[in-house]
């Protein structure tokens, strides 16, 4: 009988335990599966670099593995697609970047809508863009560009890579901004316009740094201005374009960051964000970051929402008023 009755009054505590032992399971085995990196450009660029660099301090947050893949085309819809169409628990995340904002107003047509089936992570960093020119090259200023510019109407060349990039957006909007009339003369990749400045078949070029600041030390090319609203760490001596042209308020930089799939609960969100802020406050992140110019920043989901939300109205009219027609 004594024995019936401990057995009876273990059996609610049994069953409790029972009950939560599923639940902790499922969280350790979420909480323990590698994490799906998709990164909508090759590996080697600055974007890819980003993303293995804090990837793999995330990694050492969670205790789990982040794993990079590169998933390159079609302005970012196939990474988009993949990550939009995941199952929302956390474990497939997507590199984010100006050129998702780019493609909300490049596209006629995306298979996924970019604010409500992606749920903002945190903002990663910034990257510079240069303006660009040989070192022989008589535009010593981005105020000689400009004045050379209105001499000569329609007579300047400004290289950048593929109709649709943020380098050649960026170009659009600075023609722009500075009311001059220059043909935005666009190549199929970096060495193409890398090659086009230094045979002189155009006067300038709008570039991400990182990928050009081997001709920039190297003295076969020579940053006139940078794009953001700052100068560059890198280059302190070179003004800004708002600097070197007038142009109060200017700032264009591109950017990275992560988000998940749409329909991820916050607090999965929040796990993630804390990780981000734990790998870009660590030095040696923020170094490995200064060797490919990106300026590390996290932020809050609500933070990065917003920037999407300005990134997709600013690009969207500048495709527009450059009459770039939809894809």
């Amino acid at each position: 009988m004594r024995s019936t009755r401990r057995s009876f009054l273990l059996l609610p505590a049994a069953l409790g335990a029972a009950a939560c032992w599923p639940l902790a399971a499922h969280a350790d085995s979420r909480d323990t599966q590698p994490i799906r990196l998709v990164v909508p450009f090759g590996a080697g660029g600055v974007a890819d670099l980003t993303a293995r660099v804090v990837g793999k301090a995330m990694a050492s947050q969670l205790g789990q593995p982040v794993v990079v893949d590169n998933r390159p085309g079609a302005g970012g819809v196939v990474a988009g697609t993949m990550v939009a169409s995941a199952a929302p628990d956390g474990l497939t995340l997507l590199l984010m970047s100006n050129g998702t904002a780019v493609s909300e107003g490049l596209f006629q047509k995306l298979p996924f809508d970019t604010r409500k089936d992606f749920a903002p992570i945190s903002l990663l960093g910034y990257f510079d863009l240069a303006i660009v020119v040989p070192e022989a090259s008589p535009l010593r200023s981005l105020a000689d560009l400009v004045a050379a510019a209105k001499a000569r109407p329609g007579g300047l060349n400004i290289g950048t890579v593929n109709v649709g990039s943020t380098q050649h957006l960026s170009a659009e909007l600075f023609k722009s901004r500075a009311g001059i009339d220059v043909q935005v003369v666009p190549f199929n990749g970096t060495p193409a316009v890398v090659t086009a400045l230094r045979s002189g078949q155009i006067d300038a070029a709008v570039e991400i740094l990182s990928p050009v600041m081997p001709q920039i030390t190297g003295k076969a090319l020579r940053a006139i201005a940078v794009m953001g609203e700052r100068r560059n760490p890198a280059l302190p001596n070179v003004p800004t374009a708002a600097e070197g042209a007038g142009l109060k308020g200017f700032d264009v930089r591109s950017w990275n960051a992560l988000a998940a799939p749409g329909k991820t609960p916050r607090e999965r969100v929040d796990r993630l964000n804390r990780a981000v802020r734990a790998a870009l406050a660590s030095a040696e992140v923020q170094q490995q970051l200064a060797t490919l110019n990106v300026q590390p920043r996290a932020g809050t989901p609500e933070e990065l929402a917003a920037l999407l939300d300005s990134e997709i109205r600013r690009w969207s009219g500048v495709i527009a008023a450059a009459g770039i027609p939809r894809q």
